[in-house]
Order: structure tokens, then sequence, then C-alpha cells
């Protein structure tokens, strides 16, 4: 038989600076308070955009990934297409106009699948998942200065595949995939053509 312990207490929020702002995130330093112990401690918040990853499905059940640099890394990761969310922009618009910049790629059916919290004990963003049906290539990749990105396209089984050998390593990729999969094998099944 398994027990409970008591839920932990919410901390009070106090005060915040801004300890180093950068392109892409704001590193801050956060005051709370523990109510019960009346602990008192200064815990660093990275402060970023939303972020969005789009899986983008073409009519013949293949996944559009990509392929580049990931500096943090130092190494080339394999993912699905994202990025950084505008302020005031819609996850659903940013997820079209990420697909179309980073692949040129563009689908229809377009929609929410998710959203998680990247990492909640330091980040304060979420990342949303949106899906694309009929996805198909139509125009030109519209690259941020610093990109270059190698455009594929997997069977969705081999794309899974790979995201469970660990050839796919980015973590905000897999919880995408994990959103997607759960939408792919609850799909109306395609009708199977008859005799003609």
């Amino acid at each position: 038989m398994s027990s409970s312990s008591p839920e932990p207490a919410r901390w009070i929020r106090g005060a915040d600076r801004l300890v180093a702002p950068t392109r892409v995130l704001d590193l801050r330093s956060v005051h709370f308070r523990h109510p019960g112990r009346g602990t008192d401690r200064e815990f660093v918040v990275i402060a970023a955009s939303d972020w969005v990853n789009v899986a983008a499905v073409t009519p013949d059940g293949r996944l559009v990934l990509v392929r580049q640099f990931r500096f943090g890394i130092d190494e080339f990761s394999l993912e699905i297409p994202g990025g950084i969310i505008e302020a005031g922009e819609d996850p659903i618009a940013a997820g079209l106009r990420e697909l179309a910049e980073e692949t040129g790629y563009v689908g229809t059916g377009a929609r929410l699948l998710g959203s998680v919290h990247p990492n909640p004990a330091i980040q304060n963003n979420r990342c949303h998942l949106v899906l694309v049906e009929n996805a198909a290539r139509t125009g030109a990749v519209a690259w941020d200065p610093d990109e270059e990105i190698a455009v594929t396209t997997l069977p969705v089984a081999d794309a899974l595949a790979a995201a469970r050998s660990g050839s796919i390593t980015h973590s905000l990729v897999l919880c995408g995939l994990f959103f997607f999969e759960a939408w792919w094998r609850a799909r109306p099944a395609a009708p199977v053509a008859g005799p003609v």
C-alpha cells in the first residue's frame, strides 16, 4: 500500500532584478520566501519567449525534419522544425511561419497538440507543439542569418524509431513526437481502395 506525502508549500515570489539581458533570453535573480520556514532565497530564473515546434506530416505519411548545427552541444541535431514565438504571436501562426521559413513547407489543418514547460526549475516559458497536415514543399526557405539547415522527410515510423533509438536527442523534439505519436495512432485509418 502506498502513502502520499504532504503537499509542498508554495513559495512567495518577491522582487526580481535583471542580471544579464541577451538576444534570446534574460537572466533574472528572483527573491522567494518559504511561508512556513521563513527561508529567504534568491533563485536564478531564465526569462525567455515561448517556443514552438512543428510536427508537419505529408499526405504520404512522412514527417518533415531538419538537421542543423547546434552551438550548445557543438554538434549536429536532427529535429522537427521550430523556433521562437514573436511577442503577441499565436503559437499556431508561429508554427506555420517557422515551418515555411526553415523548410519551405506549408500545409493544412494546423492545430495545437500540446504544450510543455522546457525546464520549470529555472525557466519561465513554454514550448507549444503544432501539428500541420498535408505538408508540401512549395516555397523557398528564409533562414535567419546564422541558420543553415538540411531539410528531409522520414516515414513516421522511422522518425519515431529514431527518437527511441537515441538518434534524436533534443528533449523538446522528443516531447513533440510524444504528442504527435498519440495523434498519429488515434487518427482514423485511411480508406482501403476496393477492387476496380
